[in-house]
C-alpha cells in the first residue's frame, strides 16, 4: 500500500513496521494531535501494536495527552510506552523540561523528523501514526519524501479557512504521490447539555461538501467534547471511548 517515491528520492524502509499513517491538517487548531492519539488508542484496543511519531517538532503535544514526561535515564532514541503499551517518540521527551522552546530553523526540524524514523528503536509495530505539524513545509515534506506512507488522514474543521487549507494539503499529497485515506471534520458541533441540540459553533458542517468536491472519503464528523479535552489535559486520553480507528479504510492485518 505504500506510495511510489517522488522525484527519485528513495524511501527509507523499516521492515519491522507494517503500516505507517500520517495525520495532517494544513492549519493549526483543528485537533490533529488528539485525532492522531485516538487512532493509536483505537488500534491498540483492537489488539494491534501501535506507536506515535510526533513530527510536530516545535509544538509537540502528544506526550501531554498520554501523561508522558521526559525520562532522564533515556539517553538514546528509545520511545516511551503509555499505560496501554503505545510507543511514543516526541522531542518533548528529550528536553530537560517540557516547556522548553525549540527554536530551530527548517533543516534542523526536517533532520529531527528523519532521525525519529531511522534511529528510534520502534521494535515491531502493526501501525505507526505520524502527527504532522500544520502546513506544507519542512516536516511534512520530510515525512512524505522519506517515509513509505500507507496514506494520509486529513483533519479539518467547519470554517471556510480550514476548508481552503484542506485543498492545499490534498494538492501536496497528490504532488508527493501519497494516497489520502480520508477526511475527518473535527469540532463540527457541540451538543447542548440541556436540550441535546447540535450547536454549530464554527458554522455549518462542510465535511460532506468537501468530500464530494474532492472525491476524498469522509471518515467521520466529530463534535467538540469537554470530556476529551479533560482527558487530554490530564494525560488520560487512553480512557476515552473511541471507534475512530475502526472507521479508517486501511488494511487491518
Amino acid at each position: 500500500m505504500s506510495s511510489d517515491k517522488p522525484s527519485g528520492i528513495e524511501k527509507i524502509q523499516r521492515q519491522e513496521i507494517k503500516h505507517v499513517i500520517a495525520v495532517g491538517s494544513g492549519k493549526g487548531g483543528v485537533g490533529k494531535s488528539s485525532i492522531t492519539s485516538l487512532l493509536a488508542v483505537g488500534a491498540c484496543r483492537e489488539g494491534f501494536k501501535a506507536g506515535i511519531l510526533d513530527a510536530d517538532i516545535t509544538g509537540p503535544s502528544i506526550p501531554k495527552m498520554f501523561g508522558l514526561k521526559n525520562n532522564s535515564m533515556n539517553k538514546g532514541f528509545i520511545p516511551l510506552e503509555t499505560s496501554r503499551g503505545i510507543k511514543v517518540m516526541s522531542l518533548n521527551l528529550l528536553l530537560p523540561s517540557e516547556d522548553d522552546p525549540v527554536i530551530w530553523r527548517g533543516p534542523l526540524i526536517g533532520g529531527a523528523v528523519k532521525q525519529f524514523w531511522t534511529e528510534v528503536d520502534w521494535g515491531e509495530l502493526d501501525y505507526l501514526f505520524i502527527d504532522l505539524p500544520p502546513g506544507t513545509a519542512d516536516a511534512p515534506l520530510t515525512v512524505m519524501q522519506f517515509i513509505p506512507l500507507d496514506g494520509l488522514v486529513i483533519v479539518s474543521s467547519p470554517q471556510d479557512l480550514a476548508v481552503m487549507v484542506v485543498k492545499k494539503a490534498l494538492k501536496m499529497a497528490a504532488a508527493m504521490n501519497v494516497p489520502v485515506l480520508g477526511l475527518i471534520e473535527n469540532m463540527s458541533y457541540l451538543l447542548c447539555p440541556s436540550c441535546g441540540d447540535k450547536l454549530e459553533i464554527f458554522g455549518a458542517s462542510k465535511a460532506k461538501e468537501v468530500a464530494t468536491i474532492t472525491g476524498v472519503p469522509l471518515i467521520d464528523i466529530l463534535p467538540l467534547d469537554k470530556k476529551l479535552a479533560e482527558y487530554c489535559d490530564n494525560g488520560l486520553i487512553e480512557n476515552y471511548d473511541t471507534d475512530l480507528f475502526k472507521k479508517l479504510n486501511v488494511q487491518k492485518s
